[in-house]
């Protein structure tokens, strides 16, 4: 590696570098882009501090691993701090004086990572902390972290005669450890559960899902351990493996607080499975402990997960349909008289290109392109569905889920029906996958028996008792929605605005994305005005933005207005995360600003009767959209609306960058 990972100039010593967390990671970022080593201090902070609010880095001892991986890094570098005095990382036993900012390259390699982790692995160790709080200089703080990121390579073992076969260990474990960037916690957490391991007399092999990349454990390894440890932030990659083995889990700040106790779980549950939850699930002696997740938020991650799954069947079904439209007519979509399909089915199932029908090529692919985007679109309900299940049981969940799914649209239940028989799926599969079994039917477990049940179970509970509720609430949002007239119109535009706005390709804004492509329906022209304001609104953000910034470009950083530029062609796109950069740098003036510029163009779309036929697409489906003219008075007028709130916002609430950019570089 051509630049050293950490220099003297990268190092403060017995420092006051503020108050809380926010200033001390400013200050060694400073420290990073005065050395050369980040190309924009402030998105280097922003990144950092994204990273913080996912979880504190704060561990125990008085250290803090600040740790993050930015488009301003281009070589991996750590900048250390020794405090005085210690500032609040959120550890569990108080303050840090020992602070490591960890800033990794967005496309770093493997190798940069596996520098990074082995500074994490050290600082496991008593004697290596204990070092760097008794060194006298910089220098012998760079040689300390480049001692442990470059270690010397050990000499070739001495010739050994032929041990005698070892006994086998009485207990083996297998553990995987992840954090959000796989940087630090990831193998802390490793260490931590490996050391507590050994002190307990246990073989423990351990998979780290790093930024390094990680090798999977054997199948044979998982197969003789009597449990698993999930130390992890995120999902669990390939968590079909573990399939029938006791689990206790955790986020990766337990496993390095507490990995004694979490070894000894694991023990207890492989001494006594049917006091464990198999399928990736925590025991329940040890569950109020664990599990770092409310319910509230795992509520929402399962409902995300189902709609991110959901996603790509409407963009792909949509864009095909609007495209039928645009070479076939929108007659396409009707069903002639006497007939039970639609004028796009019989041309595409009854002819071929040697036998084409009236209007010639052209209406044929035209009416191929409406049926296989109307295909594509049969799937929305049911990979609703399934994948609200797989959030919940995993892999066995997905074939109840779908099929709960597909038992919705039979029984006219919708999308609401979707999200019922997902749920219902999930945690009956998830119930029967924490049936204790023997082992040999273990291995049946996650391919059969819980699919087979799981798929009565909410079959016949749809079928039977859930159908015609769940159909009726469907009719009855349909003809409230068609009824609306005059102001109530309009306010509904207003709070789908408002919603697409508020998180910018978040939870709330995805749920009203999901409300309107589950309903299309190109006969309803409700869902026609539905979808068309949150197309509209949610294309405001970033055209907005891209408007400010460029209108008074003095009250955005450099990179913020770099991002403007790109934001015209996002915005144009309905890409609502292209206002994201904004966001997070500001969101108190930012997403304020977008909300009102989205409800003012979700009301206008609404109240001039605008119709959308397309779920995705921007400027590139205006064919697919009903009173154009006004679809684009609306679109400029939010935009002009957000682009002057947030001008307004930052001109009075907050000093000119320019001049800020200045007076720092003065006083510097």
């Amino acid at each position: 590696m051509s630049d050293p990972i950490i220099t003297t100039d990268l190092v403060l010593l017995d420092v006051d570098a503020g108050a809380d967390k926010n200033a001390v990671i400013g200050r060694l970022a400073t420290k990073l882009a005065d050395a050369g080593r980040a190309t924009d201090r402030d998105g280097l902070v922003e990144a950092a501090l994204a990273r913080e609010a996912q979880s504190a880095t704060g561990l125990p001892g008085g250290i803090a691993i600040p740790h993050c991986r930015s488009p301003h890094v281009d070589t991996p570098t750590i900048g250390f701090a020794r405090l005085a005095p210690k500032v609040d990382f959120g550890a569990p036993d108080g303050p840090a004086d020992l602070v490591f900012l960890i800033a990794a390259p967005e496309s770093g390699g493997a190798e940069h990572m596996k520098l990074l982790s082995s500074l994490a692995r050290a600082l496991v160790r008593p004697e290596f902390v204990a070092s760097l709080r008794a060194a006298a200089s910089a220098a012998e703080i760079v040689d300390l972290v480049d001692h442990v990121v470059n270690p010397a390579p050990a000499p070739a073992p001495a010739p050994q005669p032929k041990p005698a076969a070892p006994k086998e260990a009485a207990k083996s474990l297998v553990a995987v450890t992840a954090c959000p960037t796989g940087i630090a916690h990831t193998y802390m957490a490793a260490d931590a559960l490996t050391a507590a391991a050994k002190r307990a007399g246990v073989a423990l092999q351990v998979e780290t899902q790093g930024s390094s990349g990680s090798t999977p454990l054997a199948a044979q390894t998982i197969a003789n351990a009597g449990a698993v440890i999930f130390a992890t932030d995120v999902g669990v990659k390939d968590r079909a493996r573990f399939a029938g083995k006791p689990v206790v889990a955790s986020g990766v700040k337990r496993a390095i607080n507490e990995p004694d106790t979490m070894i000894s779980e694991a023990l207890a549950a492989a001494d006594n499975p049917s006091t464990a939850r198999v399928e990736g699930e925590v025991a329940p002696a040890t569950e109020a402990r664990a599990s770092t997740v409310g319910w509230g938020t795992r509520t929402r991650q399962i409902l995300l997960t189902g709609v991110s799954y959901m996603i790509p069947f409407v963009a792909a079904g949509g864009l095909l349909i609007a495209l039928g439209f645009l070479l076939a007519g929108y007659d396409i979509a009707n069903t002639p008289t006497g007939q039970s399909h639609s004028l796009g089915y019989l041309i595409a199932s009854t002819n071929s290109l040697t036998n084409l029908p009236a209007g010639g090529l052209k209406i044929y692919l035209g009416a191929v392109l409406f049926e296989l985007g109307t295909l594509a679109f049969s799937f929305l309900v049911p990979a609703l569905a399934g994948y609200i299940s797989f959030a919940i049981a995993d892999r066995p969940g997905i074939a109840p889920g779908f099929t709960a799914g597909a038992v919705a649209v039979f029984v006219g239940g919708g999308f609401i029906g979707g999200i019922v028989g997902g749920l219902i799926a999930g945690f009956t599969a998830l119930w029967i996958s924490r049936i204790a079994v023997p082992q040999w039917v273990r291995g049946l477990m996650p391919v059969v028996i819980i699919p087979l049940f799981a798929s009565l179970v909410v079959g016949l509970l749809m079928f039977l008792l859930l159908g015609r509720p769940l159909a009726w609430v469907t009719n009855s949002l349909t003809h409230w929605l068609n009824g609306l007239t005059g102001s109530s119109v309009i306010v509904l535009g207003i709070i789908l605005g408002l919603m697409m706005c508020f998180d910018l390709g978040g939870p709330v804004n995805k749920a009203a994305y999901a409300f309107a492509t589950a309903g299309l329906n190109v006969a309803d022209p409700a869902s026609l005005r539905i979808m068309a304001a949150v197309m509209a609104a949610g294309m405001v953000p970033p055209l907005a933005l891209a408007l400010a910034s460029t209108v008074r470009p003095g009250l955005f950083t450099e990179p913020e207005r770099e991002n403007g530029r790109a934001a015209w062609l996002l915005g144009a796109s309905f890409i609502s995360e292209g206002a994201i950069p904004f966001a997070a740098a500001d969101p108190l003036r930012v997403i304020p600003s977008m909300m009102a510029g989205g409800a003012v163009t979700g009301a206008l779309v609404m109240a001039f009767d605008v119709t959308l036929k397309a779920p995705h697409g921007g400027v590139f489906v205006f064919f697919a959209i009903g009173n154009l003219v006004w679809f684009l008075v609306a679109l400029a007028a939010g935009t002009i609306t957000g682009a002057l709130a947030v001008v307004a916002a930052k001109q009075f609430t907050k000093p000119n960058v320019a001049r800020v950019e200045t007076a720092a570089l003065a006083t510097a």
